[in-house]
């Protein structure tokens, strides 16, 4: 989903549409190609990663929105059950131990989620 552009800014979501304890994915279509990105609200605050795993590339959802593991506290590979801090990104579990998620930095303005163009 893709949202309105504003002084090279695009709007990613209203807050609420990204309950507490859950996941958004977004594909953003830029002049430099497609970038797909995500989104958790975990414990207030709201995290944005892209969505490629640092050890295969891959997709790291196994269902659309559906970043986290079972316990709910953090982000899961679905290719090799790799596991990542929601706070960083770091890995803490997995075949890509130490190595992190590229943080996508968010501007939370009260009321939508925008990312920096």
């Amino acid at each position: 989903m893709i949202q309105t552009t504003t002084e090279g800014k695009l709007r990613l979501c209203h807050l609420n549409d990204i309950a507490p304890g859950n996941t958004l994915d977004f594909r953003l279509e830029t002049t430099g190609g497609t970038r797909l990105i995500f989104v958790v609200n975990y414990q207030g605050h709201y995290y944005a990663y892209v969505n490629s795993c640092p050890h295969t590339g891959a997709s790291l959802d196994w269902e659309p929105n559906r970043f986290l593991d079972a316990t709910g506290t953090l982000l899961q590979c679905s290719t090799h059950g790799a596991l990542f801090r929601i706070e960083d990104g770091l890995c803490i579990h997995g075949p890509c131990l130490n190595r992190s998620l590229t943080r996508v930095e968010t501007i939370n303005d009260g009321q939508a989620l925008w990312v920096q163009l």
